[in-house]
């Protein structure tokens, strides 16, 4: 069966840079600081086409919300700046450009065509910042893992090797392929990658789509998608068979 893998980093729900797209950064006062834009990004989502959404630096609020606006299924990890969180979001809704990652991070992994019947995550390291990998099992018979790398080449080959070996694990756990996917913060994905057995399905500059043996790839259906001014990352998506 085909499954339809989305990756987007959605940058805390701001806005690409500048923090309104066409304005004139010169006469943008200082002080100012965006609005809202959850209705944009879920929208946005709504139109394109996937059946499994992972998303990276997501407002820790937003997956609750997308299970009801998008009528999917959802899993969350919490990342970094997470403390005090109903502070930072009654300041964050209010001021997304000005709060950025202050507003409380999380990863989460959306399914629209599939029920989420098992879920895991790990703690893969705590400087500079909180990085996890989780992932999970779906009904149609897939490990889906998903990533937000810490920068800096090392820091994020080393990321990526400790979440492939955690997520073929999870999968190997329950006799699964594997699709690992995410902003790995590597601008070729295939480094560290090769040793583990996992190929590059769709890369877009950080953001990747790896799959593991018994997962074909339909290279033709590879997308960058149209964001209008949202993120500072292109949505990427890849058709996979499972």
């Amino acid at each position: 069966m085909d499954l339809r893998v989305l990756t987007w980093n959605v940058c805390h729900g701001r806005a690409a840079p500048p923090a309104l797209e066409g304005a004139d950064r010169g006469a943008r006062r200082p002080w100012h600081t965006g609005h809202d834009r959850y209705l944009e990004f879920a929208t946005a989502l709504d139109r394109w086409a996937w059946d499994v959404a992972l998303l990276q630096e997501v407002p820790p609020w937003w997956p609750a919300q997308l299970t009801q606006t998008l009528h999917c299924e959802a899993h969350r990890v919490l990342t970094a700046h997470n403390t005090l969180l109903p502070l930072r979001r009654a300041v964050a809704v209010r001021a997304p450009e000005l709060m950025r990652s202050s507003g409380g991070g999380a990863n989460a992994i959306l399914a629209r065509s599939d029920r989420i019947v098992q879920a895991r995550s790990a703690l893969l390291c705590r400087r500079p910042e909180h990085r996890w990998v989780h992932g999970v099992a779906l009904a149609c018979g897939v490990w889906v893992s998903n990533l937000q790398a810490s920068p800096r080449p090392a820091p994020a080959e080393r990321d990526l090797r400790a979440a492939i070996r955690m997520s073929a694990e999870w999968a190997a756990a329950h006799r699964l392929p594997l699709i690992l996917g995410g902003d790995l913060n590597l601008a070729a994905a295939g480094q560290g990658v090769d040793a583990e057995r996992l190929r590059t399905a769709a890369s877009s500059e950080l953001d990747h789509v790896l799959c593991g043996e018994g997962i074909e790839i339909r290279t033709a259906t590879v997308e960058r998608l149209e964001r209008g001014g949202l993120s500072d990352h292109v949505p990427l998506a890849v058709t996979l068979v499972i």
